[in-house]
């Protein structure tokens, strides 16, 4: 191809070209864009994801039960009164004191209803010492914990006139204010935190503030936009809080990543002596066709979330999705129209130091890879070996996995005062914190044999082992419900909790309410909830790994035209997510240097986190790697030799994928450091998992595992010739000659 003919195809390039023709227009579209799906979304409305949606099965039949009777259920408060010494007993005069003070202080708030004593519902424990007053929350149970503080201020008043007693207040409503206090300021620190860590990392990269500020700004608009886009989703598909913060993640991570690989290749053309337009045009038929493989692979990784059937994974994988299209739509549409009207002012605001090294670097290859990729090429099968096993090693401790739901002294140790409350209420009433709630539907709940059937059930819960009791029943006679509260031998201990669960479910149950015609008695409550969520988890484990796996095959496949290619893709992305698993283990299970990110005695990994991680990290690894495979196999189509292709592919896309990877440590270390522990894991697990993959894996196994392979790594069979090639036209290698005017012929292929 001659130089005056640069040649342009694919999608990624044809809308670069468009972009640059047409700069104003594309800009305004992109505002246009934002500014749309925000309004829209703010117009919509969010919907968010309904308790009874939230899981299958048994939890989400017996919350359509109460659902369609119509039973509100108020936020349940309880308040515990212990003897400090054990001296006082619940018989004693004091005692009977204090717990007189505590109805009349919590009822003259007028924020509560239905308190109870003690001494009529026989909530003492067995060892005398320890009693419950229990009421409820007037209003809506969503928002008790915006009502909840004069009843915690008149519970702390009680307090001070009874130095012999504990008086502490526990329930939702109180939990709730005290994570949103404790930890509402946290989330928000580390979402904002994000993006000035992100800048700081570019400036260094960059050299120069305009350029540093373009990822950024892409990366924030296009968060905003998907903002909007939830907003009108959600009508279809509900979203959740949770799915918002893992999009703020994704979406600073790709966004910033995919404009950092087209502005550093434009750059580095314009280094090599093109001029803007051919700088620009080849920018979008390399780095631009990258961005759309990587997107797209990001996408159905993403989309693995949907198989889940668990809302809130579905709400996660749907809102990453689409802050994935969002950011690759706007880094191969508006970028390069940004980068034609800044031209040369993209140098603007440069850093002196940095912008003298930059010049005296004299070109793009990193000196260390250099360095690391003569010593990986001369001895490829020693770095294979040597690097493989090494990250087996690390990814061992994955196979001795433990996962469940945290309860609340793991997810928060001692670092909230009501963890102590709860403690000492799980010590006093077994399960008092989290009782089994049994939800009976029935055609006539006041029928006798209704009625028999429920008095046997609490009777034999408490005589199977199950229970301790107190079994409360409250029966809604105009619905035909009654909810039972089974306090679980087991307590904090999920493992004998959900012992003692099954029980209730497997024998009591069929024993008693499953004997009568007509009867629903599903068994809900946390240690139910936490435990269907597991099982329906790990059902479609399967599915999620067969789909993603699959289809991110089939697109390298396909991009890149190898079936090798697509081969090793596959395994080195599963190696560095086995290896991300095995350090969540050792550090979160083992405690092996746990002290060092404040996790000691967690003991589990939370459930939803290794799958979650999965399809995280074999989408977001897929950024690398097609970046910088896409750099091999354009060097080699150049002419040069395998090994000299691998070495160029990799040297020069080092200084990008070290600055992409450094911006994503660091925005998911930030993560690492809040005091929930499952935001600790999430934040360790990423970040160890993008460290390695940019480094281990991109850097010495990748270019080992190409080079022993050699010509095979271009190997497909004639039997797949058939395939769409959604491979690229290369840039020549010399420089190409002035961009054309507008209007000026500029030749595209599809």
């Amino acid at each position: 191809m001659g130089n005056t003919d640069v040649r342009v195809r694919g999608l990624a390039a044809r809308a670069g070209g468009w972009s640059a023709r047409h700069r104003w227009a594309a800009v305004g579209i992109w505002v246009l864009f934002v500014v749309l799906a925000m309004g829209l979304g703010s117009a919509a409305g969010r919907v968010d994801v309904d308790e009874s949606d939230q899981l299958k099965g048994e939890t989400h039949t017996a919350a359509k039960i109460i659902e369609d009777a119509g039973i509100e259920q108020p936020a349940g408060e309880t308040v515990l009164i212990q003897s400090r010494d054990g001296a006082l007993r619940a018989t004693s005069g004091e005692f009977r004191s204090a717990v007189d003070d505590v109805i009349e202080a919590v009822g003259g708030t007028g924020k509560v209803t239905h308190v109870t004593s003690p001494y009529d519902t026989r909530t003492i424990s067995r060892d005398g010492r320890t009693a419950l007053v229990q009421f409820d929350m007037r209003g809506d149970a969503e928002t008790a914990a915006d009502r909840v503080e004069p009843v915690l201020d008149a519970v702390a008043g009680v307090q001070q006139g009874h130095d012999g007693l504990r008086i502490e207040e526990i329930g939702g409503a109180s939990m709730n204010k005290q994570y949103k206090d404790a930890f509402g300021d946290d989330f928000r620190k580390a979402e904002y935190s994000a993006v000035p860590v992100a800048l700081g990392i570019l400036l260094i990269a960059f050299g120069a503030l305009v350029a540093a500020l373009l990822p950024v700004a892409l990366a924030v608009t296009a968060i905003m936009a998907t903002m909007g886009l939830m907003g009108i989703v959600s009508h279809v598909q509900p979203m959740s809080d949770t799915a918002n913060s893992v999009m703020l993640l994704v979406g600073m991570a790709v966004g910033v990543d995919y404009c950092l690989f087209y502005l550093r290749r434009e750059r580095e053309e314009r280094d090599a002596g093109r001029d803007a337009g051919a700088a620009l045009r080849i920018a979008a038929a390399t780095s631009g066709r990258a961005i759309i493989v990587s997107g797209v692979t990001v996408c159905v990784a993403m989309a693995g979330m949907l198989f889940t059937g668990l809302a809130e994974f579905e709400a996660m994988g749907l809102a990453s999705l689409m802050v994935v299209a969002v950011a690759m739509v706007g880094s191969v549409t508006v970028l390069p129209a940004l980068l034609s009207l800044l031209g040369e002012r993209v140098e603007k605001g440069r850093i002196p130091f940095l912008g003298r090294r930059r010049r005296r670097g004299g070109g793009s290859e990193s000196r260390f890879w250099t360095a690391v990729l003569r010593g990986v090429l001369a001895r490829p099968l020693v770095s294979v070996v040597v690097a493989a096993g090494a990250l087996l090693a690390v990814a061992a401790p994955a196979l001795g996995m433990k996962t469940q739901q945290l309860t609340l002294d793991q997810e928060f140790g001692d670092s909230l005062p009501i963890v102590q409350t709860y403690d000492r209420l799980n010590e006093a009433f077994p399960g008092g914190s989290e009782p089994a709630q049994v939800v009976v539907g029935a055609k006539d709940i006041g029928a006798p044999e209704v009625q028999r059937a429920l008095a046997d059930f609490k009777q034999r819960a408490i005589s199977s082992g199950a229970s301790r009791g107190p079994v409360d029943i409250k029966v809604y006679p105009a619905q035909n419900v009654a909810l039972v509260s089974v306090p679980l031998v087991g307590g904090s201990d999920m493992d004998r909790a959900v012992e003692s669960l099954g029980t209730l479910r497997d024998e009591v149950r069929p024993a008693t309410l499953g004997k009568v015609e007509g009867v629903q008695a599903p068994i809900t409550g946390q240690v139910a909830g936490n435990h269907d969520f597991n099982d329906q988890l790990l059902g479609s484990v399967v599915p999620v790994f067969a789909f993603v796996v699959v289809f991110a095959f089939l697109l390298m496949l396909l991009s890149f035209r190898s079936l090798t290619v697509a081969i090793t893709s596959i395994v080195l992305n599963l190696l560095s997510v086995g290896a991300a698993y095995g350090i969540l283990v050792a550090v979160f299970q083992h405690g092996w240097g746990a002290s060092l990110v404040g996790a000691e005695g967690v003991g589990a990994i939370v459930t939803w986190l290794p799958l979650f991680l999965f399809v995280i990290l074999f989408g977001l690894s897929m950024d690398y790697h097609v970046f910088v495979v896409s750099r091999i196999r354009e060097a080699r189509l150049r002419g040069r030799g395998t090994r000299d292709a691998i070495q160029h592919g990799v040297v020069t896309t080092a200084g990008v994928v070290t600055s992409a990877a450094v911006i994503m440590v660091a925005v998911f270390a930030i993560f690492g450091t809040l005091s929930m522990q499952s935001m600790k894991q999430m934040g360790v697990g990423l970040a160890a998992a993008v460290l390695i993959d940019a480094t281990v894996i991109r850097g010495v196994l990748l270019p080992a595992v190409m080079a022993l392979l050699g010509e095979r790594n271009w190997y497909l069979p004639k039997w797949l010739h058939r395939l769409p090639d959604l491979t690229h036209d290369e840039a020549p290698e010399q420089a190409a000659a002035p961009v054309p005017a507008r209007g000026e012929g500029e030749r595209l292929t599809v």
